[in-house]
């Protein structure tokens, strides 16, 4: 019955609990009865109960609710003591958490108050500790016990996604409920107390095409067949909301961008059945004609498509590509064309996707054809020669204006002008052909040696008339044939050496030739004696057959004595048709040889001195001779040194002697300026200087143009003259070796210092008594003496 008793006690304790949840209020336990937190009553063995030791006090968990915004401290609870009496002496003490700024209690009657507004998604719970002492002395009556304050949760928290906006991608063509996305709320409200955080998710925005599962807020397609052609992005609104999606719930919304991706699902498609196109004939393969497209509204590689000819009479003469940045098709020109053969093609080309999804194959066929017409246009093409190279042959020697061949070209085009031909002269400088503007007949004009030139390669050009720069060109090779023109010659100038004592049909030489002409007519070469020698007694000829022949001696015994050089006359013939000789003279010497055969020596001429005069008496003649030269050329240096005087030198000719200078200087005027005029013989005005230092063997004539410069001619040039007439004066070489100014000049302020004019008698300059002086000083004295004593003694 004590137990039945005890938990219907606890029963009416939760009860009271909840009770004072609902009106604000904490309940106050007075029951004695063991809280939750001490532990609970247990049975022992045959229904024996065991208890544990009282408490003097007890109390339960406090709630509280939050966001209280009343004009009172909201009541938490009430703590009290078996040992309160009332009276007043007993006192509360609360610590912990809060205590004393968010809790307050009441130290008499232990009631508890919050002061403050609380928030459960702040801090959800307290932890407190209360104690009841002695109000006069603060000794503890009791131990210390800790207890709990919950926070109430109230909904006041909307619930929020965790991205403000999401983005998602769904192929097109995807089944109704596929899915798309899962968005997801959170609510800060207390999950475990009603339903402030229970959550409902629903779409606000974006039906038909999307839904969403209320529970998870997973987003799924609804619509099927939705075509990423038609719309490829969608805008859907979610919304999130709480106390279960009932009326007086919180709520929060989020945009979702959804993007439909591309799949295979359309084949490519030509926006036209014809395609007309253009090419000139002078277009060059791979040159582009035109393009084709066939649309696709795929994207990517599901959009990719790759063309191709299929058929058509054009296969072979074009080709197409795929330009994949621009999804073309490019036609362009494989083969050269020809208008005047066929002037249209026609090509079927086909355009196919690349990739090819298998879902959607039932939507196929994924391709697609067109028509290509393609009309070749006419061009003004160039001449065309039938041949691309001509090659001719012609004969040497042959006459001027012979034909050697004929080149044709034609117009390809339908007016088929006329065409001139011409020889590129930068191929045939010496000009050796000619051609015929009309009809393209190539000729010679000079005569051609195949020695000299054996191919001639030239260039011939077609030019339309009425279209002068429409011109083809074509290279034309000229062989030269040749004929036998040349004879056969020695191979090497030939000089051939035999010993006296060479023994009959000795050979001492083999001989070859040479021919210019084309071995046709060359080779094989036949060697033989003229006729009038082929029984010569000295030497004999023998043709080895083998284009060389040798020469062998026929008798024996030579001697240098009699006939040292012998001169052997052989004719070569060649082989050609009609054959050519010649004759080529073989020289021979006769030389001395030792018993082995050795040559010793060749030289003639000792054996003709050993005739006459020994080696040493042409020695001595030899010295005799050089002797007399030197002797001559002795005599005549002598003669030379002995005549120079001899020219000049007479008994009474005494100038070489005397050497005059007339010219007393100007005194003080030199100080002044140099007068060039005394300088100047007036004697020589006429152009006719006499020379003292020479006798002069002829008379020098004046030359003209030389006149003596007036008194302010520059010096330089009087100089320059002077040497200018001593340079061209033939009578003296070297011809300006002596120069002589006989002139004294004018103007001279100073006397005459010249003993010629000073008084001859009674002065010191009287020489009379140079006569005494015997014959020594006759020749002084006959010079300076007194005229009468020189007329007395002669």
């Amino acid at each position: 019955p004590k137990m039945k008793e005890e938990h219907c006690l606890h029963a009416a304790l939760l009860c009271l609990g909840v009770l004072c949840y609902s009106h604000g209020l904490a309940a106050e336990r007075l029951s004695r009865a063991r809280p939750s937190l001490h532990g609970h009553h247990e049975k022992g063995k045959e229904g024996q109960v065991l208890h544990r030791s009282k408490r003097g006090w007890v109390w339960n968990q406090f709630f509280v609710i939050e966001e209280y915004t009343g004009p009172d401290p909201v009541l938490v609870g009430r703590l009290h003591s078996d040992i309160d009496s009332g009276d007043g002496n007993i006192k509360y003490i609360l610590s912990g958490e809060g205590a004393g700024i968010i809790f307050v209690i009441d130290d008499k009657s232990g009631n508890i108050h919050a002061t403050k507004t609380l928030d459960r998604e702040e801090r959800a719970q307290y932890t407190l500790t209360a104690q009841a002492v002695d109000r006069n002395t603060n000794r503890p009556l009791e131990p210390p016990s800790e207890f709990i304050v919950k926070v109430q949760d109230i909904n006041d928290n909307p619930p929020e996604f965790l991205h403000e906006n999401y983005h998602a991608n769904v192929p097109e063509r995807s089944n109704v409920g596929t899915s798309v996305i899962q968005v997801t709320a959170s609510d800060a409200d207390d999950p475990t107390y009603g339903n402030s955080a229970k959550l409902v998710y629903s779409i606000l925005e974006g039906q038909p095409y999307f839904s969403v599962e209320a529970q998870t807020g997973i987003i799924r397609t609804a619509l099927p067949n939705m075509d990423r052609e038609a719309k490829e992005e969608y805008h859907v609104v979610i919304q999130a909301k709480d106390m279960g999606g009932h009326m007086g719930g919180l709520s929060g919304t989020t945009k979702v961008t959804i993007t439909l991706t591309d799949v295979n699902d359309n084949p490519p498609k030509f926006p036209q059945s014809v395609y007309q196109m253009a090419v000139s004939e002078a277009a060059v393969p791979g040159e582009e004609v035109g393009r084709v497209k066939a649309k696709d509204p795929d994207i990517g590689e599901n959009g990719l498509v790759a063309y191709s000819i299929i058929d058509g009479d054009g296969m072979d003469m074009f080709e197409i590509t795929t330009d994949y940045e621009t999804q073309e098709g490019v036609v362009k020109l494989k083969k050269t064309l020809d208008y005047e053969t066929k002037k249209s093609y026609s090509l079927k080309v086909e355009a196919a996707n690349v990739h090819i999804d298998p879902k959607f194959i039932s939507n196929g066929p994924f391709k697609d054809t067109v028509t290509v017409k393609i009309a070749v246009e006419d061009a003004d093409e160039p001449p065309v020669f039938l041949k691309p190279s001509y090659i001719f042959e012609v004969q040497e020697n042959a006459a001027s204006g012979t034909v050697v061949g004929k080149v044709h070209a034609k117009d390809p085009d339908a007016a088929n002008s006329a065409i001139r031909y011409s020889i590129d002269r930068h191929t045939d400088l010496e000009r050796y052909f000619v051609i015929n503007a009309e009809d393209g007949n190539i000729k010679t004009i000079k005569a051609l040696d195949r020695e000299e030139m054996a191919w001639h390669n030239i260039s011939v050009f077609a030019v339309e008339v009425h279209k002068q720069h429409q011109e083809a060109k074509v290279p034309v090779a000229i062989k030269v044939i040749d004929v036998n023109d040349n004879a056969p010659k020695f191979a090497a100038a030939y000089e051939a050496f035999v010993c006296e004592n060479a023994r009959s049909n000795q050979q001492f030489i083999t001989i070859s030739a040479d021919d210019k002409d084309d071995s046709a007519n060359g080779p094989r070469f036949i060697f033989s004696l003229p006729p009038e020698i082929i029984h010569n007694p000295n030497f004999t000829l023998r043709d080895n057959r083998d284009n060389t022949a040798s020469v062998l001696v026929r008798r024996e015994g030579f001697s240098r004595q009699k006939q040292d050089l012998y001169l052997l006359p052989i004719v070569i013939s060649d082989g050609g048709v009609p054959p050519l000789s010649s004759t080529n003279t073989l020289t021979i010497r006769v030389c001395g040889c030792d018993g082995s055969g050795s040559l010793l020596s060749c030289n003639a001429e000792a054996y003709v001195l050993n005739a006459g005069l020994s080696t040493g008496a042409l020695i001595a003649i030899l010295a005799c001779i050089v002797i007399l030269l030197v002797i001559v050329v002795l005599f005549v240096t002598l003669k030379r040194q002995k005549k120079e005087p001899l020219i000049v030198f007479e008994e009474e000719d005494v100038r070489e002697n005397i050497i005059t200078y007339d010219d007393e200087g100007g005194g003080e005027e030199d100080t002044e300026a140099f007068d060039i005029a005394t300088l100047q013989n007036p004697d020589g005005i006429n152009g006719f200087i006499p020379r003292k230092d020479i006798k002069p063997e002829y008379q020098y004539l004046p030359r003209p143009g030389l006149r003596p410069a007036p008194n302010s001619v520059d010096v330089d040039d009087f100089i320059n003259t002077r040497i200018q007439e001593a340079d061209n004066d033939p009578t003296a070489p070297p011809y300006d070796s002596i120069q002589i100014y006989g002139y004294e000049g004018r103007g001279s302020v100073a006397g005459s210092l010249s003993s010629l004019e000073s008084a001859t008698t009674d002065s010191d300059l009287d020489y009379d008594y140079l006569q005494n002086w015997g014959p020594r000083f006759k020749k002084l004295a006959d010079l300076y003496g007194s005229k009468d004593t020189f007329d007395d003694d002669s």
